[in-house]
């Protein structure tokens, strides 16, 4: 069984799975190139993760900078164009998920900041 530093960092890991394949499918739907490339640091800091690699802890806190940057972007400029943080449930289902998106995100750097010292 996972110990319980392994299972955070295997939480964290996945986190980083599920966000490039759901940017790997933005790009699919609205192929903006940088989408992409984050995409694929994503799946890379993934993997190093759950391999517990140093060059990951650095991945991890270089990407968090743009993917605060995408999320906050798109948060503004949707609710710009709409007038209104929710103007009805999809669209504030959308900019709620934003913010949890940003939040989770600054979890995982932090955790995996925290942990840095547990990686080889």
């Amino acid at each position: 069984m996972l110990g319980v530093e392994k299972l955070g960092v295997a939480v964290v890991s996945i986190f980083y799975l599920i966000v490039g394949i759901a940017q790997l499918v933005i790009l699919v739907i609205s192929p903006i190139p940088p989408i992409g490339v984050l995409a694929i640091l994503c799946l890379i800091t993934a993997y190093g993760l759950i391999k517990t690699r140093k060059w990951a802890v650095w991945l991890a806190v270089i990407l968090l900078f743009p993917e605060i940057a995408f999320a906050i972007t798109t948060l503004y400029a949707s609710i710009m164009q709409q007038q209104a943080f929710f103007p009805n449930l999809e669209w504030l289902l959308f900019h709620l998920m934003l913010v949890i998106y940003v939040i989770a995100t600054l979890g995982a750097s932090v955790y995996v900041l925290a942990k840095r010292h547990d990686f080889q």
